[in-house]
This record gives C-alpha cells, sequence and structure tokens, in this order.
C-alpha cells in the first residue's frame, strides 16, 4: 500500500532504519573501499550513524529537518576526513531544504536530494563521472525531480532504483579523488564506497516506508 508522506515520528524511524542499515553494512562498505581506497570508508560510516542514532533515539526534535541535520552534524563531529564532511553535508544540506515542512513527501524528497547535492559538490568539488559518492545522489537527485507527484513511497523506489543505477555505473569509471586516483584505471570494475553508501541510505529509507 502506497503512502503519501510521513510526520515526524516515522521520519525519525526512518532515518533510525538508514543508520542500523548502514552500521550493518560496515563489511560490505569496507570491502568496497579495500578494493580501490584505504579500506576506513565502512569504520567511518559506522562510526557516524553510531553517533547519529544516539541522537535520534534521544528525541527531542521540533521538525523534520532537525532531524536530518541532526544526522549530518553527529557525522561531522565524530567521523573526520572527507566522508565525514561529505556525508555530513548531505544530511545538513538536504535537511535545511526541509525546512518548515510539516511532512516528508515526495517533493520534500527531491528538495533534500537537490540540495544534498548541491552541498556535496560544493564541498567536495566532484562531478558526475568522477566515481564518487555524486554518481549516486546526481542519479536519485535528478530521478526525484520526475516523481514529486507521487506517493512518498513510491518516489523512494525510484530513487533508490536510480541511486543503484549510478553506483553501478562507477565501476566503468576511473577515479579522480582520493588514494584511489593514484590507482588509475586500475579502479575500473569495482564500485565507489561512497556510492554504494548513498544507494544503502536510499535503500534503507525505500524499505522502511514500503514496509
Amino acid at each position: 500500500m502506497s503512502k503519501e508522506s510521513l510526520n515526524l515520528e516515522e521520519t525519525v524511524a526512518m532515518l533510525q532504519t538508514v543508520a542500523d542499515r548502514i552500521i550493518a553494512s560496515e563489511p560490505e562498505l569496507s570491502e568496497a573501499d579495500r578494493n580501490i581506497g584505504d579500506g576506513d570508508h565502512g569504520i567511518g560510516m559506522k562510526r557516524g550513524l553510531t553517533a547519529a542514532k544516539e541522537k535520534l533515539d534521544a528525541g527531542g526534535f521540533a521538525s523534520i529537518d532537525k532531524a536530518f541535520m541532526a544526522v549530518g552534524m553527529a557525522m561531522m563531529s565524530s567521523m573526520g576526513g572527507a566522508s565525514g564532511a561529505i556525508f555530513g553535508t548531505l544530511f545538513r544540506n538536504g535537511g535545511k531544504a526541509l525546512a518548515g515542512k510539516e511532512a516528508f513527501d515526495a517533493a520534500g524528497l527531491a528538495d533534500f536530494l537537490k540540495a544534498a547535492q548541491e552541498g556535496v559538490q560544493a564541498r567536495g568539488k566532484a562531478e558526475p563521472g568522477d566515481k564518487t559518492v555524486v554518481d549516486a545522489l546526481a542519479a536519485a537527485a535528478e530521478k526525484s525531480v520526475e516523481t514529486t507527484e507521487l506517493p512518498v513511497s513510491d518516489a523512494l523506489s525510484r530513487t533508490a532504483d536510480a541511486a543503484e543505477a549510478g553506483k553501478e555505473k562507477t565501476k566503468d569509471m576511473v577515479a579522480k579523488f582520493g588514494r584511489a586516483k593514484s590507482l588509475g584505471e586500475g579502479t575500473i570494475g569495482f564500485p565507489d564506497a561512497g556510492a554504494l553508501s548513498m544507494t544503502i541510505i536510499m535503500q534503507a529509507m525505500r524499505d522502511h516506508v514500503n514496509g
């Protein structure tokens, strides 16, 4: 059954599912990063979302935007490094775009993803095609613009599929950032770990809302 939108309590529960899924995915994320990076992406994401889960469990959020922003701030303060800055910015910038919304719907999802993409690209300077989180994030954001009239459950299904497709495309790309950049064409055939994290985040949101 389709769900039109989420209230504040439901949105917080969805974000808790995102945190749980990333924490459980640490081995998969670490393996992805070991293939072309320094292998610490999964550990960093687990640390960041563990801190975020503590904030979410404590509750007391006045509005939906504050819940998303709390996740971002927890990640920034607990992770450090490039991933902390990038994923912290993703949730903080995306959260700011939800200010004043009383429900998280498909239009809000689009606002979140577009603002998240803008913030991440401004901070990290990566573009689609550079084999980073941006490839999955931009694909999801682009799809979200087409789904603003749908129930949020359907919009999340389509944007999660788009993120997955964006992540899969990174397998054919040569990395242009981080340690992976030094490997050149040796990075071909492997997905970017950040794009994998973004895909897992979107799939967790989808799975939570769609039951």
